[in-house]
């Protein structure tokens, strides 16, 4: 059923945001040129790695490291760049994602392969055993307020709970958070960390 849910609302969700995602396309191809969809290697289910898509927000050529490490994060975003980030815009082509199979609207946020803590501990907590989201219980619960265990418990709080009905509620969670800028990265770009966010691959 969650499947159904996923394949259903991924290709509307395509459809209707489509005069969105060719403007933002058109828009970074103008300001900062290709690649404007990047591929990364993320941690998926059963523990393996599958290609994220998003929208490029940093320059060509900006190393690849998690956004807390990227020192140089204020030089590195491209025009219009921390708008993307902030409203989470960028995130926008992980709905080709979820319609292939590889992610979820709802679920463990996906990592970079490197960040060893947490892909440990979620290892321990069963974590893999579902697809990653676009979104989930600890994006909605703190995200770049809580600490790696925290983050690890609420991914291991969502396995045993889930269901649509639960899924439903941290979508509307999320898409207000989203709005109301609380627990994400609305910060100033002096601000700007963000562990689930990794620098851009050209």
């Amino acid at each position: 059923m969650k499947r159904f849910f996923d394949i259903f609302f991924s290709l509307i969700g395509l459809i209707l945001l489509s005069p969105v995602l060719l403007g933002v396309y058109l828009f970074i191809f103008i300001v900062s040129g290709r690649p404007v969809v990047y591929k990364q290697d993320r941690v998926g289910k059963d523990n393996k790695l599958f290609e994220i898509r998003k929208f490029r927000t940093l320059r060509i050529g900006t190393r690849v490291s998690a956004t807390k490490d990227l020192t140089e994060m204020d030089d590195c975003l491209i025009p219009g760049g921390q708008f993307l980030r902030k409203t989470s815009i960028d995130e926008l082509p992980q709905l080709i994602n979820v319609l292939e199979g590889t992610m979820s609207f709802v679920g463990p946020r996906p990592l970079i392969p490197d960040e060893d803590e947490i892909r440990r501990l979620r290892e321990e907590y069963g974590v893999y055993s579902v697809l990653p989201g676009i979104t989930g219980l600890a994006q909605i619960s703190g995200r770049d307020t809580i600490s790696a265990k925290q983050k690890a418990l609420l991914d291991k709080e969502y396995i045993e709970k889930q269901s649509l009905w639960f899924d439903f509620k941290i979508l509307v969670k999320s898409f207000v958070a989203v709005i109301a800028c609380r627990d994400v990265e609305c910060k100033t770009d002096e601000d700007d960390s963000n562990d689930d966010k990794s620098a851009d691959q050209a």
